[in-house]
């Protein structure tokens, strides 16, 4: 019997294969840590030849990412109303491939923010006082209501669960931070709406405040870029409406049904 040779026999040791990375797996938006997920701490220094922690594809991350910084960039009115924007240029500005930005927008052309134009890019929508005041009366229609219910049947100590988010309203107003007021300003209604137990008008109710928080377009000249050091009647305006969470929370836990009634309403009214 003839025998193969020996290096022949013992079988190769298999090459070892770079893993396939999804497109855009390097993107992330600038300023982020390149190998760390949002939010997470930088990852501690790995021994040579050990192998790379499985991530997620991260494309759908970037997208999030470019999302919320979209967003913000609607309430401050960096992304002037009426004005149009690319994807690429909003890509080179990001430092990402233009892919997540495209669908970052096609998302707030769903939520009515921007409009897709073929071959150019996306308007942002333009807003009036009426469409504002539209919207606050519809949002008083589906929360006070629910608010009323609650105010009757709820303990004080669920309505004290809720201080923490007020404050946090507070705090933002304090700050003239209008992207963090609006982020802490739908956190307290949802909040609020959660102990409903009403999953879907939860989610309605939040997605009317979104837009609601969008600045009207005979506003927008008056926004400056980034957020930052806003004018004096916008903080004026926040720390007004952060006050009125706290106020509310108050007459609720006091019970004060009356007066948890007239604060709700005014609350909305001057939305």
């Amino acid at each position: 019997m003839e025998y193969a040779p020996r290096a022949a026999r013992r079988p190769a040791a298999p090459a070892a294969a770079a893993p396939a990375q999804p497109p855009g797996h390097d993107e992330r938006v600038r300023g982020a840590h390149p190998h760390a997920e949002p939010g997470a701490e930088p990852a501690p220094g790995r021994a040579e030849g050990l192998p790379r922690p499985r991530r997620l594809p991260e494309r759908h991350t970037v997208r999030d990412q470019v999302l919320h910084a979209l967003r913000g960039a609607l309430v401050t009115g960096e992304l002037r109303p009426g004005s149009v924007y690319s994807a690429p240029a909003l890509a080179e500005r990001f430092g990402v491939s233009a892919t997540p930005v495209r669908e970052a927008m096609q998302l707030l052309a769903r939520e009515g923010a921007v409009e897709a134009l073929p071959n150019k890019g996306f308007r942002v929508a333009e807003r009036s006082s009426r469409d504002l005041a539209e919207l606050a009366e519809v949002r008083a229609l589906l929360e006070v209501p629910v608010v009323l219910r609650l105010a009757r049947t709820l303990p004080a100590s669920r309505w004290e669960q809720l201080r923490p988010l007020a404050e946090a309203t507070v705090a933002a107003a304090a700050l003239g931070d209008r992207v963090a007021y609006a982020e802490a300003d739908r956190a307290f209604h949802r909040a609020l709406l959660e102990l409903s137990g009403n999953r879907q008008l939860v989610a309605v109710a939040d997605e009317l405040h979104r837009r609601a928080q969008w600045p009207v377009t005979e506003n927008h000249a008056h926004a400056r870029p980034g957020g930052s050091a806003p004018v004096r009647g916008v903080s004026a305006r926040l720390i007004a409406d952060a006050t009125q969470h706290a106020v509310l929370l108050e007459a609720l836990v006091a019970g004060d049904l009356a007066a948890a009634e007239s604060l709700v309403r005014e609350h909305f009214s001057g939305a």
